[in-house]
């Protein structure tokens, strides 16, 4: 393993620009830690994104305390690699439909009536961009 105190690396981004689920964890939640898979986008500025809904839980805790962190692992049949990102997180009122809609075409065949009606849905709620700037990047690769 190692430690890169604050920033993502080319090989990292990367990595993280695969359609892969991160696992996000908030500082102000249960201890232990209960992650959530989530959508996300490693961007050049070395910032990880992702959009939720303006009054969900993580939201709520975040205001009390942005701290988070989110753990990417390669998926089953691929060699052992996982990136982890811990530091602050803002709460973002605009670029959410924005990124939801780059994650959607990432993520889902938007081709397919279904999903194309699921980001629909998705654009319809009012949405907000949390942004995650690293303290600590932490990496495994074997």
């Amino acid at each position: 393993m190692s430690t890169d105190a604050g920033s993502l690396t080319a090989d990292d981004l990367d990595f993280l620009g695969r359609p892969l689920h991160g696992f996000l964890s908030v500082a102000a939640g249960p201890v232990p830690a209960q992650p959530r898979p989530v959508w996300f986008e490693a961007t050049d500025e070395g910032t990880v994104q992702l959009f939720t809904g303006p009054d969900t839980l993580k939201v709520r805790r975040l205001r009390r305390d942005p701290r988070a962190s989110i753990v990417v692992a390669a998926p089953v049949g691929e060699r052992e690699r996982w990136v982890s990102v811990a530091g602050a997180v803002t709460v973002e009122p605009d670029g959410a439909h924005d990124l939801a809609s780059r994650l959607a075409a990432r993520y889902w065949d938007l081709d397919d009536p279904t999903r194309a009606a699921d980001l629909a849905e998705i654009l319809a709620q009012d949405q907000v961009r949390l942004v995650l700037r690293p303290d600590t990047v932490s990496r495994y690769r074997y």
